[in-house]
């Protein structure tokens, strides 16, 4: 491999991809797809896009996230969250490049009352759970050099996410009814891009050893818990003067009082020791993390508008 490494960002137009694109600006050449130049659930479109890219490095961010709508759609969120991270891992082992592959809490059911470890028995909910754990096995199933994250409650200043929604339903709505019942760490996409950079970086230079020293599955989160209706609390305390002081009532309510197609698990809280004993890494706390996104979101809400022709 040279000096510079060639990066391939898989998703680049999605939260986390924008942030990778930021946070790994700098290493070496960066090379960009998403579902506008490449159809991800296309077996032979996915294995050129990889081999014309000839990457030191894959970066995959693309997943079908729709949560409720997979519950319908089995087929799609297979063929994207399981189908295609297995064809990433087989071209990446042919050519010896390092995958970076993110997963999620809900291949847990959340009955468990502490927090979740990589090696807890898995047992997801629902087909998006499913799916992406399918993908997680494919990966580790073929092996070689390889990084899978498991996170949870991703948000941040892009996208579709929890965050942007409630500053949204906030400017329309006088109250809201949030579900009180199910914990998890809200975790953002500039937390998670930055990590992922630090420990590329260290895994490029040989700091934690040989591949077989550090690849696996890990748990990458904010630290620290909360509920979906504390989360939104949290966003409106925050969002004072992105909604013009014009803050809503938040009432908590049950799963049970707001059904969804998907059943969601109740705890999602993911234990990082592990990532912190291997890497020396620990995210910011949730709360933190949140400052970052909100004053972001406030620095672009008070730009100047650009001129147009």
């Amino acid at each position: 491999m040279s000096n510079q490494p060639r990066v391939l960002i898989v998703g680049h137009l999605g939260q986390v991809g924008v942030e990778l694109q930021r946070s790994f600006s700098g290493l070496g050449e960066i090379v960009c797809h998403d579902r506008d130049t490449v159809d991800i659930a296309a077996e032979n479109q996915l294995r050129a896009m990889v081999r014309a890219a000839a990457p030191d490095v894959i970066l995959n961010a693309a997943a079908y996230t729709a949560v409720d709508r997979a519950e319908s759609e089995a087929a799609v969120a297979m063929a994207v969250n399981a189908m295609a991270p297995g064809i990433l891992a087989e071209e990446a082992l042919r050519m010896g490049a390092l995958l970076v592959h993110y997963s999620t809490d809900y291949v847990f059911n959340g009955a468990k009352q502490s927090p979740w470890i990589e090696s807890d028995p898995t047992d997801p909910l629902n087909v998006y759970g499913a799916s992406k754990l399918a993908g997680e096995q494919a990966i580790q199933n073929i092996g070689g050099r390889y990084l899978i994250f498991r996170t949870s409650w991703v948000y941040g200043p892009h996208g579709n996410n929890f965050l942007l929604t409630m500053l949204r339903l906030g400017r329309e709505r006088a109250s809201l009814n949030i579900v009180d019942d199910q914990i998890g760490a809200p975790t953002t996409s500039i937390s998670l891009a930055n990590a992922t950079r630090f420990i590329v970086d260290g895994a490029l230079a040989g700091s934690f050893g040989s591949a077989d020293q550090w690849a696996g599955l890990y748990h990458m989160t904010s630290s620290g818990a909360v509920s979906w209706r504390g989360f939104a609390e949290a966003i409106f305390i925050r969002a004072d003067e992105l909604l013009h002081g014009k803050t809503p009532a938040v009432h908590p309510i049950t799963s049970a009082e707001y059904p969804t197609p998907a059943k969601r698990p109740r705890n999602s809280v993911l234990s990082n020791r592990k990532l912190a004993d291997h890497f020396g890494l620990q995210l910011p706390p949730w709360e933190s993390a949140l400052d970052e996104v909100m004053a972001r979101l406030v620095k672009a809400d008070d730009a100047p508008a650009q001129a147009t022709k």
